[in-house]
């Protein structure tokens, strides 16, 4: 979905040149970006009279997860690095957005920039 803050608020005619100054200008504070999911697990582990496991509380850890070249992986975040890493992830679906603002910019500025053949 194209977001409205980046799609309304454009002229009415501008130049591929133009969606490209745009895009870096708006692109430019959100790094570090990433993309992927960051969840809270709750584990058992390998002790026999664990008072964390027996009570049910069990072990917290972090993981990211997401696709890398086709495959799907899962990354120990440790927990003093949360903070940072969600930062990243809301970074990554704001870039992902203007990504998709930028698709729409764009071709709108190629078809307004087209001058069509005589036959």
């Amino acid at each position: 979905m194209v977001s409205g803050i980046y799609t309304t608020m454009h002229p009415k005619s501008e130049s591929p040149t133009d969606v490209q100054r745009w895009f870096q200008s708006h692109s430019a504070t959100l790094w570090p970006a990433a993309l992927g999911s960051l969840s809270l697990r709750r584990t058992r582990c390998i002790r026999k009279n664990c008072s964390a496991c027996q009570s049910g509380k069990k072990h917290p850890s972090w993981v990211l997860s997401g696709h890398l070249q086709g495959k799907r992986f899962s990354l120990y975040v440790p927990e003093s690095l949360v903070p940072e890493v969600q930062r990243c992830l809301k970074n990554g679906r704001a870039l992902q957005e203007l990504l998709y603002a930028s698709a729409w910019r764009y071709v709108q500025a190629l078809k307004q920039s087209h001058t069509p053949h005589s036959s």
